[in-house]
């Protein structure tokens, strides 16, 4: 009856509950042992039928009973399905690490590889076998008994503090709230804002009005609110959540976790022989070697600071002309800022709200789909999710063939981690039945609609969208037949950001922007002066985002690169030296980015967060095809589905990119995208 083990297409959210996690994936996790050692005691012949299709299967039934888990552990957490969750980590991990480290399997996968049918396979086949090997080696087959278990317990160590870490930031991030009762303090907020603080206050059941640090609340007073002191009191308590500082100082301290995971990923990397984390986590990335991600930082580093500097000169001298201000605080970036903004350009994301409800964002977006793909997108109803607000969809290509579905929630909540991202629910294969179709979830954290008007997004938030449903296409319009490399399975971290960043140029275009913007009371168009005072405002302060996002690349790269168990971690150490290079915004001594930055300590992106520069190279110079053929040209956008979205893991990136453009990635594309060249 546990209905995580049910066998159905899609996941039973309604009916999952927290003490169905632990008996299904023990359970699961049983079965996979005892399967293996069956498979590998049946032959010494081993094969892709007698071997790997029947090992990927295993994997899938335990990655399909994990994901639900793990997506709700994100978007509806409770304390009872957290501790459920975190229980399950340890014995996930310690079951990698078996498999990773099974001799047998290790000789069965060698077998193949070595044997005659290996060049009978496809290329994904292949593809698969070589990172199975390369994996072997990642996690430890070759290390002698007394160090395979030592690595074993740094990864269930790891997983462990991932997850505390990801927890103490959800917990600092909603235990703080700030009830309003004069409306005077929220001057200088759009209505929009106010209206939601008056929503959230009655969900509360507090008078007033209430903000909190969540994003669309956060956001709107950083950067629109008169009140000096309150910017202050919201800065100070965002910028110092699961830290030793701010109003909850010591309660759900991260210091600790990040301690202890850059000493277990130091320590990771030397088993395995290598000199530091950065080189191990560049085993299985694009880039082939720390010297080249440093060179490729400092090189956009040294082209954007010049005008970085010039930029915040010019709003700390408007600052002063403004308000008298002399010296500008971290908290008065945003708000200066977007009164620059508006006095250049006079343009403001809030003015152009109205023209991006979610209606039309979603109608356009599928319609820009269509346009360069020939997919049609539909909504289908009656399907089980795991809260009223999610929405669900299917995607048709032009002979009718469904090609993906995935599950859209868009909107903030309490319980529900922050941030954007794309998850994958079901992955593509080949099965005797047919396609089995890819799912998604889509999840990100907008403004949820306000009264009777329906959500309203700024255009940022478009760009988000967009993003995040490109990292989805990527997932769901893969054509490889083969799990381990269908989808953003086998992709390599630092070029899984191209399709999502590649999608959000179209967000600047005048002909895409027809088909997204229209005013959601009168339906009239984004008129053309509007338009053009967007484009004359996106590259506004470009520089000074360039090496924002430069600082966040260069700190997480070098603790990872400099860690010695002499010296220990150097956390601030290395982020000061960092941001003396880089940075033009110099922050207040209590800020504490590090103990929120989740992206490196619970995500993917360890000694990978230049993986977003590195992948928009690649976006924007492919985005540069479509600017010289044309914005829809069909022949482009045809090239790209098949050369990118559909091949998945099954090629290296670099070639991938060479079959779409006819070369190899140049950065002059990125440069002008940014405004850093003309």
């Amino acid at each position: 009856m546990n209905p995580l083990l049910k066998n159905t297409r899609l996941p039973l959210f309604s009916q999952i509950k927290p003490e169905h996690v632990v008996p299904a994936i023990e359970q699961l996790l049983d079965k996979n042992r005892r399967q293996v050692e069956a498979l590998l005691a049946a032959t010494d012949q081993y094969t892709w039928d007698n071997l790997i299709q029947p090992i990927e299967t295993l994997d899938e039934k335990l990655d399909r009973a994990w994901s639900p888990v793990s997506h709700m552990n994100a978007v509806v957490n409770t304390e009872a399905l957290r501790d459920a969750y975190n229980t399950c980590l340890p014995k996930l991990s310690a079951y990698a690490t078996e498999m990773g480290q099974n001799e047998g399997l290790f000789r069965a996968y060698k077998h193949i590889a070595e044997g005659s049918e290996y060049a009978s396979f496809s290329q994904a086949q292949q593809k698969i076998i070589d990172n199975a090997l390369r994996d072997f080696r990642l996690s430890g087959i070759e290390l002698n008994e007394k160090d395979k278990a030592r690595y074993k317990t740094i990864m269930q160590k790891l997983s462990s503090l991932s997850s505390t870490f990801s927890d103490n930031l959800l917990d600092a991030t909603h235990a703080w709230k700030k009830q309003i009762t004069d409306k005077a303090f929220l001057e200088g907020l759009p209505e929009s804002a106010i209206a939601m603080a008056k929503q959230v206050a009655e969900r509360e059941e507090l008078e007033g009005w209430v903000v909190n640090l969540e994003f669309p609340s956060y956001l709107p007073v950083i950067t629109y609110a008169k009140n000096r002191a309150l910017r202050e009191e919201v800065y100070t308590a965002y910028i110092t959540r699961a830290s030793d500082q701010g109003p909850h100082a010591g309660k759900w301290d991260n210091t600790k976790m990040m301690s202890e995971i850059l000493a277990l990923r130091h320590e990771t990397a030397q088993l395995l022989g290598f000199p530091n984390y950065c080189a191990y986590s560049l085993a299985t990335k694009m880039a082939t070697s720390t010297d080249q991600v440093l060179r490729f930082l400092n090189d956009l580093a040294e082209k954007s600071l010049p005008i970085a500097k010039n930029d915040l000169g010019e709003l700390e001298a408007f600052a002063k002309e403004e308000e008298g201000l002399v010296e500008l605080e971290a908290w008065d970036i945003a708000y200066y800022s977007e009164k620059l903004r508006q006095h250049k350009y006079d343009i403001s994301q809030e003015e152009l709200k109205p023209y991006f409800s979610v209606d039309n964002a979603l109608k356009g977006m599928f319609s820009v789909v269509k346009k360069l793909y020939g997919l049609v997108i539909t909504p289908l109803e009656g399907i089980d999710v795991w809260h009223e607000d999610v929405h669900f969809y299917e995607i048709r290509d032009g002979q009718a063939q469904v090609r993906g579905q995935f599950y859209l929630d868009l909107y903030a909540r309490p319980h529900k981690r922050g941030g954007a991202w794309m998850g994958d629910c079901v992955t593509r294969k080949r099965t005797a039945d047919g396609i089995q179709t890819p799912v998604a979830f889509l999840t990100c954290n907008f403004s949820p609609p306000v009264g009777d008007d329906p959500a309203l997004f700024t255009h940022d938030e478009v760009l988000t969208l967009f993003h995040e449903f490109g990292h989805g296409l990527h997932h769901m319009l893969t054509q490889v037949d083969y799990l381990g490399v269908s989808g953003i399975s086998g992709v390599p971290w630092d070029a899984v950001e191209l399709p999502s960043q590649f999608m959000e140029n179209w967000c600047w275009q005048r002909e895409a922007l027809d088909m997204i913007a229209s005013h959601y009371k009168t339906d009239e168009p984004l008129p053309e002066e509007k338009f053009q005072r967007i484009l004359a405002a996106k590259n506004f302060q470009s520089a000074m985002q360039m090496v924002r996002q430069l600082e966040f690349s260069l700190f997480d790269f070098r603790i990872h690169l400099e860690y010695t168990q002499e010296k220990g971690e150097r956390i601030y150490e290395i982020l000061d030296e960092v941001r003396q290079q880089v940075s033009v915004v110099k922050p207040p001594g209590f800020n504490r980015f590090p103990h929120g930055f989740s992206h490196i300590f619970a995500g993917g992106y360890a000694a990978g967060y230049y993986s977003y520069k590195w992948a928009e190279v690649l976006s924007a110079d492919a985005f540069s095809q479509f600017e010289e053929n044309g914005i829809f040209d069909p022949e482009t956008g045809q090239r790209f589905l098949t050369t990118i979205l559909e091949q998945g893991g099954s090629r290296e990136p670099m070639e991938l990119f060479v079959a779409f453009r006819g070369r190899e990635p140049k950065i002059d594309a990125l440069l002008h995208h940014s405004g850093l060249k003309d």
